[in-house]
């Protein structure tokens, strides 16, 4: 009897243990699958809300219609013909540009405006720099290394910004095309006899385009006159450069408180900025009239009659003050014992009168009369 107990005891145990490892494996499978259900419905909230971010963003990138506003109207306009003009809006071609004036004479009002070759600025010229060869001078140009800062980008930050940019010049291209047409006919209809109507046209055409994501991705998809475009601008940015040039040159204020080197300092940087200028506008000259004629627009202008002619008048003006402040400063140290810093002063002012004079093409009376005082300024010096 006592077997008999132990084993049906031992059964009931191990009946038992197989009971419980069933309802285990039950539960193991149940959590296995609700696990599986939990991320798969975890997955498909994140794709939806992925989904409408998306969507979202190309909603936002998508922007209304732009209106442009209307474009500056020219200065000067026949008044019998601009219904026709605007009607028909077919360009006419500008009047031939009037013959230049003789190459000695600026339009001053005044007989000092008069500008000549003087002779004598080249010979001391001359005679300065073969005395100064003579010297052993130890002093070089002193040559400023420019640090070129290397720009390193962020692979990761460039990609997301990329993929965003594309977006918004596609939604560009598919939303503005209305505005970019109306754009493109102003553009080719744009024609004017003053150059001061085109630097107000490619103010307003620059505005107007300020409004796309990226000019030059949303323009290609539509056909935009490029050459002419390029074109206005070239000549309104010459032009406003030039007339920057002649009114910075033309209006220069000598300060009498300003120690004399940094003022004929900044004399010197004046006139080569202004040189530099002139010479590259010279430089492409030739192109830009033959791009201009092309498109009708206004080239007098570039020609020496033009506004070149009131830059080199300033440039003489310039070299007046920077010859009398250095003057000024050579008889202010009269009664000292000669040094090297007089001769490299009156040097510097011989040079800087000899290169106004060969930009301009020579000197007017006041000018003239301002090297004379140089002059006999460094005969005095001599013969110390």
């Amino acid at each position: 009897m006592g077997l008999q107990e132990q084993q049906s005891s031992r059964q009931q145990t191990t009946s038992g243990c197989d009971e419980n490892l069933i309802v285990n494996e039950r539960r193991q499978s149940y959590g296995f699958t609700c696990s599986q259900e939990i991320e798969k419905d975890q997955d498909q909230i994140n794709s939806e809300k992925l989904g409408g971010k998306l969507s979202a963003c190309v909603d936002l990138e998508k922007r209304a219609l732009r209106v442009p506003n209307p474009p500056p109207r020219p200065s000067c306009s026949n008044p019998d013909g601009a219904k026709e003009a605007e009607s028909a809006r077919v360009p006419t071609p500008p009047p031939p540009p009037p013959p230049p004036p003789p190459l000695l004479r600026f339009s001053g009002g005044s007989t000092t405006s008069a500008v000549q070759r003087v002779p004598q600025v080249v010979e001391l010229y001359h005679s300065l720099m073969k005395r100064e060869s003579r010297r052993d001078s130890s002093c070089g140009p002193v040559c400023e290394a420019l640090s070129v800062a290397n720009a390193r980008s962020n692979m990761i930050g460039e990609i997301e910004n990329r993929s965003s940019y594309l977006l918004a010049i596609k939604a560009d291209v598919e939303t503005q095309g209305e505005f970019v047409n109306s754009l493109i006919r102003e553009v080719n209809n744009a024609c004017y006899q003053d150059i001061e109507d085109v630097v107000a046209f490619v103010k307003w055409l620059d505005d107007e385009l300020c409004y796309l994501v990226d000019e030059r991705a949303v323009l290609k998809h539509f056909d935009w006159p490029e050459k002419k475009a390029d074109t206005l601008r070239e000549a309104a940015f010459c032009y406003k450069d030039l007339k920057k040039l002649e009114s910075e040159v033309t209006y220069y204020k000598d300060d009498p408180r300003m120690p004399c080197d940094t003022a004929l300092k900044k004399m010197v940087s004046l006139s080569e900025k202004m040189e530099r200028t002139v010479y590259n506008i010279l430089r492409a000259r030739e192109s830009l009239i033959r791009s201009c004629k092309e498109f009708q627009i206004p080239t007098d202008w570039m020609l020496d009659s033009g506004i070149i002619s009131k830059v080199k008048l300033g440039s003489v003006k310039l070299a007046k003050k920077y010859m009398k402040r250095a003057a000024m400063e050579l008889q202010s140290r009269a009664s000292f014992e000669k040094d090297h810093g007089m001769d490299y002063m009156l040097l510097q002012g011989v040079r800087f009168a000899f290169r106004i004079h060969q930009f301009a093409g020579g000197f007017n009376a006041e000018t003239m009369q301002a090297f004379e005082e140089l002059r006999e300024l460094a005969h005095v010096l001599n013969k110390r």
